[in-house]
């Protein structure tokens, strides 16, 4: 079996997805080809695998492919494909997505999932998967497509909307979330065999049911002790805290994403929310650089030191392949079209996540029904953002692009429409390398 890793240059996830196949009986034998442009990251992915491979006992094959000329070589008899690209990296993109806003008084926290930065995001990286699909189409039709890529909802929308191709997007938010919520609250006791509902859109899906290994609702307590600790604002996750207050449902994502995904949370004419609720601005072009540098000494550390075994992640990638093959049923929080109305008052073209069966007849969404009102509200707030871009990345139209940040709550909160047209226009000028043109 064959299966290809497409941005394989993201070598600490590339080491945790691959790692975690090499893990597992019926796929550790497979040959794991990597696939990216950068010569120099992808030698590192290569020389750590291999070492992992042989520290796991030698079973497997790596191969690796180098530029767009190899990738049909890289796809070519896949049986899974795993996306984790970022189109225009750090720098230049990201740092534009920040700057540029920034001049115009728009500030972000991450800026990869909705937003002016997750849709130029979004606009930057759907040509680049639509050539992957396409090479797919002709070399490994059959194969299946995980997605973890952000924005999630804009991608993952695009791909199922406009190919053939078998595709999920996935996302770890939603394996976390129970934690999250429960160990900060002094819960952590309860979750060992706690049972939840988690449905809604990628990074603000809704933990709509929690209950402990007796059947024992956790949300009343859950509800007073949130309530108890936001109380002097002292704690990290303030914003979905809030959800909890205002909505009654926490959501997947953090809070730091959650900041910028509606209108509350960062104000230029009311500073003092920022520190109120602990947000920090330009927090992903922190990560990177911090991300960057401590790659580098990790990398010179294994260089000198050797690879420890992997311990199996909670990575929903390799217990899909397992769940395909061996036929065992296998549940995850998915990302699919709503296409069956699995969540009946969210549009059908909206990208949800969802509970999803896996089996040897692959994904299978199931149906959710109605989600409160209130968080169905919350959602078509960002929904209407990611058809928008979605739309502009098939038709290349400017318009939708202007519309798809006019309609974003944070951005359109901020920032009047002419500004948000000369804001657009400028981020289209500076990244015209990596998009094409929208008239």
């Amino acid at each position: 079996m064959k299966i290809t890793f497409m941005g394989a240059g993201s070598t600490v996830f590339a080491r945790n997805v691959i790692g975690d196949c090499m893990c597992v009986e019926c796929l550790r034998d497979s040959t794991f080809a990597l696939y990216d442009i950068d010569a120099e990251r992808l030698e590192e992915s290569r020389v750590i695998l291999e070492a992992m491979r042989e520290t796991m006992g030698g079973h497997g094959k790596i191969e690796c492919y180098l530029g767009v000329e190899q990738r049909k070589n890289a796809l070519r008899g896949a049986s899974f494909v795993i996306n984790a690209i970022q189109v225009g990296g750090y720098d230049p993109c990201t740092i534009m997505d920040f700057e540029i806003p920034k001049k115009y008084g728009l500030r972000q926290t991450i800026g990869d999932t909705l937003g002016i930065g997750g849709i130029m995001r979004a606009l930057r990286t759907i040509p680049v998967m639509e050539d992957f699909t396409r090479d797919m189409e002709e070399v490994c039709p059959d194969a299946w497509f995980l997605n973890y890529t952000n924005p999630m909802a804009m991608l993952s929308g695009y791909v199922q909307k406009y190919s053939g191709i078998k595709t999920v997007g996935l996302c770890h938010s939603v394996q976390s979330c129970a934690e999250d919520l429960l160990n900060p609250l002094g819960m952590g006791d309860r979750i060992d065999g706690c049972k939840t509902m988690i449905a809604g859109i990628n990074h603000m899906a809704w933990l709509l049911k929690i209950v402990d290994k007796h059947g024992v609702d956790l949300y009343p307590e859950v509800r007073e002790r949130a309530f108890e600790k936001q109380k002097d604002y002292t704690h990290h996750d303030n914003v979905r805290y809030d959800y909890i207050r205002h909505f009654g449902y926490y959501c997947t994502e953090s809070s730091i994403h959650n900041a910028e995904y509606s209108w509350f949370y960062i104000k230029d004419k009311y500073p003092e929310l920022i520190a109120r609720y602990r947000t920090k601005l330009d927090e992903y072009p922190r990560r990177c650089v911090e991300q960057i540098e401590g790659w580098k000494w990790e990398y010179s550390q294994i260089l000198k030191e050797g690879v420890k075994r992997h311990e199996r992640s909670k990575e929903y990638a390799s217990r899909i392949m397992e769940a395909m093959i061996l036929d065992e049923p296998y549940r995850i929080g998915g990302n699919v079209l709503n296409t069956g109305y699995y969540i009946t008052n969210l549009p059908a073209e909206a990208c949800v996540e969802i509970p999803c069966m896996v089996d040897a007849n692959g994904i299978t969404p199931t149906y959710v029904g109605a989600l409160p009102v209130q968080c169905a509200a919350m959602n078509v707030t960002n929904i209407n953002v990611q058809l928008l871009a979605i739309e502009a990345a098939k038709t290349k139209k400017r318009d939708h692009v202007y519309q798809a940040a006019m309609l974003d709550p944070h951005t359109g909160s901020e920032l009047d429409i002419d500004t948000i047209k000369k804001m657009v226009d400028d981020l289209l000028e500076a990244q015209s390398a990596y998009l094409p043109k929208y008239n």
